[in-house]
């Protein structure tokens, strides 16, 4: 019970970071890094796809991996790796056709 609780409160600023991964993937890239650059970088559209993409897949995995790992759900464990892998592989596939 105790590792639920933990992990929920473990979860929220990692979410929270994911969102504004997704909502603002440009300030969330140079985010630190700013200061290396003279002017203001151009990212393409493919990294922020793949850095929307990446941040989606990590919310939505996320959930399925702790609670396969705290009720040792073994087969939840080896359909959401494959399943995160095949999604994983489309995904890219598409961001960079």
């Amino acid at each position: 019970m105790i590792t639920a609780i933990l992990a929920v409160i473990f979860m929220i600023p990692i979410y929270a970071l994911l969102i504004w991964t997704y909502i603002s993937p440009e300030e969330s890239m140079l985010f630190g890094n700013r200061w290396m650059y003279k002017e203001e970088p151009e990212l393409s559209e493919e990294v922020i796809r793949y850095r929307k993409f990446i941040s989606l897949m990590i919310m939505i995995g996320l959930p399925i991996v702790i609670i396969s790992f705290m009720f040792e759900l073994y087969f939840l464990r080896f359909i959401s790796i494959i399943g995160l892998a095949i999604t994983f592989m489309f995904g890219i596939l598409k961001i960079f056709k």
